[in-house]
């Protein structure tokens, strides 16, 4: 029974999906939450930083590059230093997501403590505690007028998902757009072409021939 015990055991560790690599290295600072380390893109896990571009302030708080002054402070504390790295998954932009520790502290732990980073509660519990404390302490971004940023981040996908071509190109008048029903181009005359707008940050475009968006993939509208 043992002996069959620790056959399963081996399968199952065998057929475990391979755990991802952990670089070390020299780390180089992209922004606020992200880095470089060992020629490794890195996002570092459960924690969120005002975007580079990102300003803060409003009301009696006067309006201050939030994001930038994130950056500057975080590359001032860990340009050129040496990370250990754990990786946990990928995101959706092929980064590795990680925690890294520098001279023993969780890199993470650190950021949300000094007040230049926020608890990614929407994807760890991990630095909670610490982000409320530092709330307490007023420290960093604290009590100067930040809006979270994945708010921030909404708010700027809001905008560019209102912004639309409403003139087409001269003489390229087929509308290709996507939708639930997939890549579809409307022509002139047909039922659904003025209703239809182009965004082309959602990957539509104008067409100059039915030909061309044929060959691009899409397909023509039935009415």
């Amino acid at each position: 029974m043992l002996r069959l015990r620790s056959l399963f055991v081996s399968i199952a560790l065998a057929c475990a999906a391979p755990a991802l690599a952990g670089p070390q290295g020299v780390i180089s600072v992209v922004d606020g939450d992200t880095i470089d380390v060992g020629g490794e893109r890195i996002r570092l896990h459960g924690i969120d930083t005002p975007e580079d571009d990102q300003s803060c302030g409003g009301g009696a708080t006067p309006m201050w590059a939030c994001g930038a002054w994130v950056t500057r402070e975080v590359r001032a504390r860990y340009q050129g230093r040496h990370a250990l790295c754990e990786g946990i998954e990928r995101d959706r932009y092929g980064r590795l997501v990680a925690k890294c520790v520098v001279e023993g502290r969780d890199m993470g732990d650190a950021l949300v403590a000094e007040g230049l980073a926020f608890a990614y509660r929407t994807y760890s519990m991990d630095y909670d505690l610490t982000e409320k404390q530092a709330a307490i302490r007023h420290v960093g971004l604290h009590g100067q007028g930040v809006q979270p940023p994945h708010l921030f981040r909404d708010a700027q996908r809001s905008v560019q998902a209102r912004q639309t071509v409403t003139a087409a190109p001269d003489g390229c008048v087929i509308k290709g757009n996507i939708s639930k029903n997939g890549r579809i181009f409307h022509v002139p005359g047909q039922e659904w072409y003025d209703r239809t707008q182009i965004s082309p940050h959602k990957g539509e475009r104008w067409f100059c021939t039915e030909a061309e968006a044929l060959a691009a993939g899409w397909r023509k509208a039935r009415r």
